[in-house]
């Protein structure tokens, strides 16, 4: 009996020894699998869409390129008579690179509007100051501008001086304008399926 009171205490202390390690490994157990094992997958759905957005901006992004570069204007030609030919763009319109105020800008042939026109941040780059105030009516609403006198606008090689410009316009990009009548009346124009021609009033051909 002595020799079995002996062992007891040696017993017990080694089953508390194990005890203490299953505890110990269970606590670690517990531990990887909250972090690992307890953590959900990514929802198939949010996993598609990061992709998806991608995708789309590059898709918008060629298609921003190709208008750009199919509606930047052609180059205007001068014949030998001195004729301005505008070539109509792929959306049906007409465009060209020309300035105003020695700024550069490019124009939208409006044979309906009744000047050229600007924006008001156009116009300070431009340095196009004063004017009177006036009142701009278009398909979107009225709104309030200036106009200037006296301005040189040039399409082109071809310039004309003294030209009223109205400052004003909205949308589009700063160096975008309207090439109106205070413009175009300096000229005949003549419009086919593919270009616009203007010829000078007063000069034969």
């Amino acid at each position: 009996m002595g020799m079995q009171d002996r062992d007891d205490p040696i017993d017990q202390q080694r089953e508390r020894e194990k005890q203490r390690q299953l505890d110990a490994t269970r606590a670690k157990f517990a531990v990887f699998s909250a972090q690992h094992l307890n953590s959900k997958p990514a929802s198939p759905l949010r996993a598609g869409f990061v992709p998806m957005i991608l995708f789309w901006c590059v898709v918008m992004g060629v298609l921003y390129l190709l208008m750009t570069h199919f509606l930047k204007p052609t180059q205007t030609q001068v014949l030998a008579n001195g004729d301005l030919v505008i070539e109509r763009s792929r959306d049906g319109h007409f465009y060209a690179m020309g300035s105003v105020n020695g700024r550069d800008a490019k124009f939208m042939v409006d044979t309906g509007a009744s000047v050229v026109s600007v924006s008001e941040q156009f116009a300070r780059q431009a340095g196009l100051v004063g004017g009177t105030p006036t009142t701009f009516h278009a398909a979107n609403g009225a709104s309030a501008g200036r106009l200037v006198q006296g301005v040189n606008v040039a399409v082109g090689p071809v310039s004309v001086s003294n030209v009223r410009v109205g400052v004003g316009l909205v949308g589009g990009e700063e160096s975008d304008a309207l090439l109106g009548q205070s413009f175009l009346s300096k000229f005949d124009i003549a419009i086919n399926n593919k270009q616009m021609v203007l010829h000078a009033r007063g000069i034969a051909n």
